[in-house]
């Protein structure tokens, strides 16, 4: 393949910022072509080498390109500022982000200062690692390296044993300790919330940057202007660095939203850049979590077992889609053609442990360090035996193998999970499945075994995958609730087309497919439960995976139950129940660069949230393939009981508690037993700590970092930053809901337009006020309006069964009249009070004497009670002699979540337009001429002359009207919501 582009300067010129291949140290120079990044954003050769120009001496050293950031109109570099090997694969190098650098492309002088606060603060984080120091604890620190990864410490196994959060490793403490010392002293270990609580600098606005929280930059943001171009320009404002996160710590003040650089120019959202440096911090703390891995040689994105040997393609080209995450931003440069600058990075965890198998007392063990003693075993990754004896370069020696061993027979463990793009996100804003058929925390876990030369001519290569996803329906869960109840939605057949196309597609990509659920069987999460178990038998029954028989494989276990009182050992009978599966379908194998055998099936694990349970359930996999990969070659290992195995449980724990952070913002729950093969006291009272942390996580965080995350995989546009900041919560962009809200309309047409002269013109989705007769309700609903050649349908719907709630049916005769205009139903943010985002119109009509008027579906109801206050709203409905009207608002086109990105999508004023204009048009087309009281809106007699129905514009509610009705106590609560959640 292609050689990328290892090492590179970065430096700013008047024209752009140029991006020069450099060799590393005592190596030729580089062949590859330097590039230039222009102020807007375009990519492009650099056709002479310009290192020696006057702007050379201030350049940031980069380990590779990430991609282009593009905020509101101007464009940020996104480049590796630091990195960590942790594993070699097939004598190619792994490596972990740890630090990223975002420069922006506004001007020569902005990037300048960007490079040197950034080449600076890489100065200082390499000296504090080369102390040993951890400078992301210290108070004056802006630059914390993780959203949640570096927030909490994982739980030491023992007393006396601390493990490091960065390498996986266990160091001996100084001395055992109580469980009030290790809150007081490791308050990582419980998480953030009791760091906020045990913490000397508590809630202070220094501890919540370096928690990963809002920040003083995100919490100035309450502070902003409402339209941000209305700063006078005499206003000196900063540049564009100063925004950025990494600037130097020393400089006095937070950064403003006012402090928005200038080079912002054309049409953009005010809200969106107001909320520049907030999305700016978090994107850099995203990407420096730790949570993202790279290889410059090897294709991370599939197994081992289906690699691609020898492939001239660029490494991007080889890489799977489905687990590319940074495919969106690094699209610049793919369709510049400079494809060495284009490195594929994945989400997940990569680890890796070297063990020996020694002969000891005539059997067989496994054992690190003979010399050690099996309680004070220390595991050093294979970076870590090479650290003395490499320097900074010695990437680019890939083909050095490492050491034989001097006795014995060495292994490598090396684990790698990979987080699909599909349906990402975090824990309740992303559950159950999308109409792709894409589950929620999707991962691929592959435990590879093998020699530490990767020598397939001598030992063989032993590769096992497993899979974890959220439970394949269409549900979710509130966050405000540590037991939270379980919604789903859509009918069966709507959750069977889904549910078949998920599992159709993980057997197209691994074969047969074994589902374990670990859900409870009882309580919150049996109705789910009970529902994947009626599917599942469903596909079975109705042609299965193929359509012609073949088989899912379903197993409900009910984890909690079977392993209540702490007793996890438990796990085996559901291990028992898998082992026919497990035999029949394998893993892969490699002998003399050849697959002999290739897995033909995988384990499909869940729990509600395929995190806690889940790890504990495919750890205990992996350890029974690992023994039984061994046992092949004549080799005894003990991976449950003897303590020298303990580095198999830890590279397990690690891995789940990578996955946790990124799904849940905290280390998994049940780390202890993964670890130790022990449930104790002291890992149930870590497992509450990380409980309320969860909860916190869910109900404060996750929002905005949700946002962020779909932006980042092109899954939204920037007015997702606009929603956020109007509602504080972002939207399920994974579910395309125009096809949702068009199944939705001819669902209703079908129900309700019972006449079969009738056809359905048109149709559309709107959000309505909760009742009739009103432009303004506490709660707002979407409902269905129709158009035939006779009538209009206005239809609510119950949108979880996908069932018509109730319906009303309005001759174009009794049309009255149509209003359009503005309709502002609140002042509390920017995008409430856009008049050209909010809004609708008012159809007013008469009412028809005797029969109800609205048809109601009483089995969609949920209580009598409901059906009691409908009475009441109909009798004093018919009671109204001067007629009625519903009153309509557009809903946001959401272009964002179209499938095809060339599709036109009309503003809000248009679709108002067109509708009314429709209505209209229908009206006077059938009817020709009849009575309309023109002046009805102003309450006038009406005149007795015939007209036309016309459209009249006139405002619903205008802003000054929303703001006489906008009261405090919903002004303080959107405050407080914004101070928190902003």
């Amino acid at each position: 393949m292609p050689n990328l582009v290892r090492k590179l300067l970065i430096f700013a010129a008047v024209d752009g910022l140029i991006l020069q291949p450099s060799p590393p140290r005592n190596h030729p120079p580089a062949t590859q072509q330097a590039i230039k990044v222009d102020y807007k954003g375009n990519v492009g050769p650099l056709l002479k080498d310009r290192r020696e120009e006057d702007t050379a001496p201030t350049t940031l050293e980069a380990h590779g390109i990430i991609g282009l950031l593009k905020v509101a109109t101007s464009f940020f570099l996104i480049s590796i500022a630091a990195r960590e090997q942790v594993a070699q694969i097939r004598g190619k190098p792994i490596y972990r982000i740890t630090d990223v650098s975002l420069i922006p492309l506004s001007s020569q002088a902005d990037a300048d200062k960007a490079i040197a606060s950034a080449r600076e603060h890489v100065q200082r984080h390499t000296k504090a690692q080369a102390a040993g120091e951890d400078d992301t604890d210290s108070e004056d620190d802006d630059d914390a390296p993780s959203v949640t990864d570096s927030l909490i410490e994982d739980t030491a196994t023992t007393s006396s044993d601390v493990k490091d959060p960065v390498t996986g490793q266990k160091t001996p403490a100084k001395g055992d300790s109580s469980v009030a010392a290790d809150v007081m002293q490791r308050k990582g270990v419980y998480g953030r919330f009791a760091d906020k609580w045990f913490s000397r600098k508590g809630w202070s606005a220094d501890s919540r940057r370096t928690q990963g929280l809002s920040s003083e930059e995100s919490l100035a943001a309450k502070n902003a202007p409402k339209n941000v171009e209305s700063i006078p320009e005499d206003d000196k404002s900063p540049s564009v660095a100063d925004v950025l996160p990494g600037k130097d710590e020393d400089a006095p003040g937070a950064v403003n939203p006012e402090e928005i650089p200038k080079a912002l120019e054309g049409q953009k959202d005010a809200t969106t850049v107001a909320l520049l440096p907030k999305i700016l911090q978090t994107t850099r703390m995203y990407f420096s979590s730790g949570n993202f891995f790279f290889s410059y040689d090897y294709d991370l994105s599939h197994s081992i077992g289906n690699l691609q040997p020898n492939s001239s393609l660029p490494l991007f080209k080889q890489f799977d889609p489905l687990f590319f995450w940074n495919q969106h931003i690094a699209e610049p440069f793919i369709d510049a053609g400079q494809h060495s600058f284009v490195l594929p990075v994945i989400q997940g965890f990569v680890g890796q442990r070297p063990f020996t198998i020694k002969v000891a007392d005539g059997k067989n063990s496994a054992v690190i360090d003979p010399s050690a003693t099996p309680d004070d075993i220390q595991l050093q990754s294979w970076h870590e035996k090479q650290k003395k004896e490499a320097d900074s370069d010695s990437d680019t020696n890939t083909d050095t193998p490492p050491p034989e061993p001097s006795d014995g027979k060495d292994f490598l463990l090396t684990l790698v999970s990979r987080r699909s793009t599909k349906r990402a996100g975090l824990r309740y804003l992303r559950r159950g499945i999308d109409d792709e058929g894409c589950a929620a925390n999707s991962v691929e876990t592959e435990q590879i075994l093998s020699s530490p030369t990767w020598n397939t001519s001598q030992d063989k290569i032993f590769s096992y995958t497993q899979f974890r996803g959220s439970i394949p329906l269409f549900f979710s869960q509130s966050p405000y609730s540590l037991k939270p109840q379980v919604s789903t939605w859509g009918t069966f057949e709507t959750n069977a087309r889904a549910f078949k196309r998920h599992m159709v597609d993980l057997s197209s990509r691994y074969g047969d497919i074994y589902c374990a659920s670990l859900v409870d069987k009882h309580g919150t999460e049996a109705k789910i439960g009970e529902l994947y178990e009626q599917h599942s038998k469903s596909l079975n029954e109705n042609g299965g995976l193929d359509g012609q028989g073949k088989q899912l494989g379903f197993e409900w276990f009910d984890f909690h139950n079977v392993c209540r009182g702490m007793h996890f050992e438990n796990v085996s009978r559901l291990m028992d129940t898998l082992e026919p599966f497990a035999t029949s379908t394998g893993w892969t194998v490699i002998a003399d660069d050849q697959i002999q055998y290739k897995q033909s099936g995988v384990l499909r694990t869940n729990c509600m949230d395929c995190l806690d349970r889940t790890n504990v359930v495919q750890s205990a996999c992996a350890r029974t393939a690992l023994e039984a990969q061994l046992s092949a070659g004549r080799f005894t290992i003990d991976l449950q009981t003897d303590p020298s195995t303990s580095w198999f449980n830890t590279l397990w724990a690690d891995n789940g508690d990578n996955i946790s952070r990124q799904y849940a913002g905290t280390a998994a729950l049940k780390g202890d037993f993964t670890r130790t093969r022990k449930r104790q006291i002291t890992g149930a009272l870590t497992d509450f700590g990380l409980t309320l942390t969860r909860y916190y996580n869910n109900i404060v965080n996750d929002y905005f970092t949700q946002a962020l995350i779909d932006y980042l995989l092109g899954r939204a546009t920037d007015t997702i930053f606009a929603e956020f900041e109007a509602d504080m919560k972002s939207s399920d962009y994974f579910i395309d809901m125009r096809k949702v809200r068009q199944q939705a309309i001819d669902r209703s047409a079908g129900i309700v337009i019972e006449d079969h002269d009738e056809d359905l013109i048109h149709g559309w989705t709107l959000s309505v006020p909760t009742s009739v007769n009103q432009v303004k309700t506490a709660t707002f609903e979407e409902a269905v309006l129709l158009l035939t050649g006779k009538a209009l349908y206005f239809c609510r719907l119950d949108w979880g069964t996908e069932k018509v709630r109730e319906f009303e049916r309005i001759q174009l005769e009794n049309v009255q009249g149509l209003m359009r205009g503005v309709y502002i139903t609140s002042t509390l943010a920017q995008r409430h009070m856009d008049a050209d985002k909010n809004v609708g119109f008012v159809i007013r009509y008469k009412a028809e004497g005797g029969g109800d008027l609205v048809r109601r579906n009483t089995r969609a109801l949920d209580s009598g009670a409901a059906n009691d206050e409908q009475r009441k709203e109909d009798t004093k409905t018919k009671k109204a002699d001067a007629g009625r009207f519903l009153a309509f608002k557009a809903l946001p086109p959401r272009s964002n979540i179209s499938s095809d990105k060339t599709e036109a999508q009309d503003n809000e004023v248009d679709v108002v337009k067109s509708i009314c204009d429709e209505i209209a048009r229908v009206a006077n087309e059938s009817k020709g001429t009849w009575n309309v009281p023109g002046t009805a809106q102003e309450g006038l007699e009406y005149d007795g002359k015939d007209r036309q129905l016309s459209v009249e514009e006139k405002d619903i509610i205008s802003l000054a009207d929303a703001k006489r009705t906008t009261g405090y106590l919903e002004q303080i609560e959107y405050s407080l919501k914004k101070l928190v959640w902003g």
